[in-house]
């Protein structure tokens, strides 16, 4: 089947740049040919791949007529959409972070569901592998609303991938800033007892490696006008084989209780390099592979 869209100039410059790098990517999603004469858009392949990217190719056409850049992962973006019935633009327009001329806005389904999730839940568990977003899309939400705290630690490993997010988004003047003032606040687990979070914006990240009895704790250090976020990857714990993961048995706990939501990323959900997400699929099937008891999240249920 050989079908054509016709497209307004802008739009088609855009598919254009660099070499239709654009077109290229769009086949990489769906199977079938792209061309590109003047605005003239050819699709060539199977009956159903052809009416696949031509769906793809409006909808990148009216996220550009509206505005929208076609950056890096926007093509996943788009298909991911589709392939799970929801409107590309209902994802990527809806921008949670802004400065100057950088957004922050979910890219996938999960993550479109990720930020509504924090907005409406006073508790949001985000649940899945490396790359998907969890700790990034926290933090933006978080934003600038960070209120006055009393305590500042030291920056342990750990928490890196929170001061990579803040500094993708401040600049690190700013950054320091806020943390002289307490607007931004770093504690580890261990100087959360006894304390309650009233007018905070809190972030739990890593929590894969705490325990049932420290996710009660800090769960329970919860105040009045705040919110949580917590995130983890229950493929990386790096607990004793003993000690059972406080990430791994909430969902069980806290599943039937109103105001708290549990997001799960998957593979479909890595928004870095793609070879990330080939990688983190690979691990999965891997895992699948090998018996129950040597599974990594089932072995640290013991």
């Amino acid at each position: 089947m050989r079908s054509q869209i016709e497209l307004p100039n802008d739009v088609a410059a855009e598919l254009a740049r660099s070499g239709d790098v654009v077109l290229r990517e769009i086949e990489g999603h769906v199977d079938c040919d792209l061309f590109l004469r003047g605005n003239v858009v050819t699709l060539d392949g199977a009956d159903a791949a052809v009416e696949a990217a031509a769906t793809v190719v409006r909808e990148l056409a009216e996220l550009i007529a509206q505005g929208h850049d076609i950056a890096p992962g926007t093509i996943a973006a788009v298909t991911g959409a589709l392939d799970q019935h929801t409107s590309p633009a209902a994802i990527l327009e809806d921008v949670v972070w802004r400065h100057r001329s950088k957004q922050v806005a979910p890219k996938t389904v999960n993550q479109k569901r990720y930020v509504d999730s924090i907005r409406e839940n006073t508790i949001t568990f985000g649940i899945g592998p490396a790359g998907t977003g969890k700790t990034f899309l926290a933090v933006a939400l978080a934003g600038l609303d960070f209120l006055p705290g009393d305590l500042m630690a030291k920056i342990d490993p750990y928490l890196r991938p929170l001061f990579d997010a803040l500094h993708d988004m401040l600049d690190a003047e700013k950054v320091s800033t806020y943390l002289e003032r307490g607007q931004i606040e770093v504690a580890p687990l261990a100087f959360m007892r006894g304390r309650t979070l009233n007018d905070s914006f809190i972030i739990l990240d890593e929590a894969q490696n705490t325990t049932p009895e420290q996710m009660k704790m800090i769960l329970t250090r919860l105040g009045f006008n705040s919110r949580m976020v917590v995130t983890g990857d229950v493929t990386q714990i790096d607990l004793p084989k003993n000690e059972g993961s406080g990430l791994v048995v909430v969902g069980d706990i806290l599943k039937e209780i109103e105001g708290i939501e549990f997001v799960r990323f998957g593979g479909e959900d890595v928004v870095r390099h793609r070879l990330v997400q080939r990688i983190v699929e690979a691990y999965a099937v891997h895992a699948e592979s090998l018996a129950p008891e040597l599974r990594p999240a089932d072995r640290r249920r013991a």
